[in-house]
């Protein structure tokens, strides 16, 4: 199919073209890589059946969290004890997911976990609308540390993991591995999963510097 659009130059569609065959060789490679994850042998068994807290304070173990599911993705939002306020680009990216739930639960388990009290999320999910998002305290647990979403000093860290569970326990399959990776700019561990930047490379001025400011 030949595409044009009203009053464009040549050279226009010359570029747009040009760009198009490097759209689609990307998103080959999206396919590719994405294969290249599915296709990962079993990872390492979970140490142990983390008991993380509900919002009410009661228990909430990571085999529970799955419910009728295999597998089950934790996001660990920055937001320590400590901290007066969450991560603000955490927080964008929960803004974003917060609609997707219902749709994930569908395929699997998701889950966000924070190392704070139940209280303290119980008032930010009311502060931020996260009507629908799952979230749990780590608090008192080795979640965090042992799975990368907590620095030497303490400090917290944004990453995505996801678990398999299987008639010989649960596993880790995946995590954002590439926080830890150099970037120009910005990790773009989850940039896939984010609506924000995706949408953004779409215009002129491209992310640019932007950085979403806590609402």
């Amino acid at each position: 199919m030949t595409v044009s659009l009203p009053n464009e130059s040549p050279e226009y569609r010359t570029a747009r073209n040009s760009l198009l065959a490097a759209e689609a060789d990307l998103r080959a490679q999206i396919e590719n890589v994405a294969n290249l994850r599915r296709d990962l042998p079993k990872g390492g068994r979970v140490p142990h059946d983390f008991e993380f807290r509900t919002l009410q304070g009661g228990a909430a173990s990571m085999s529970s969290l799955f419910g009728s599911h295999d597998t089950l993705a934790i996001y660990s939002l920055m937001y320590g004890s400590q901290a007066e306020s969450p991560c603000p680009m955490c927080s964008a990216f929960l803004d974003g997911l917060n609609g997707q739930i219902a749709h994930l639960s569908r395929k699997i388990a998701f889950a966000v976990v924070a190392e704070n009290t139940p209280e303290k999320l119980t008032n930010l999910k009311t502060q931020m609308g996260w009507t629908e998002l799952p979230l749990f305290s780590a608090l008192g647990t080795d979640y965090q540390r042992d799975y990368l979403a907590e620095a030497e000093d303490g400090s917290q860290l944004p990453i995505l993991n996801v678990f398999q569970r299987d008639e010989h326990g649960i596993h880790h399959f995946w995590s954002s591995e590439l926080f830890f990776q150099p970037s120009d700019w910005h990790p773009r561990h989850v940039d896939a999963a984010w609506p924000l930047w995706n949408i953004l490379d779409f215009t002129p001025q491209g992310r640019g510097d932007f950085i979403p400011p806590l609402r």
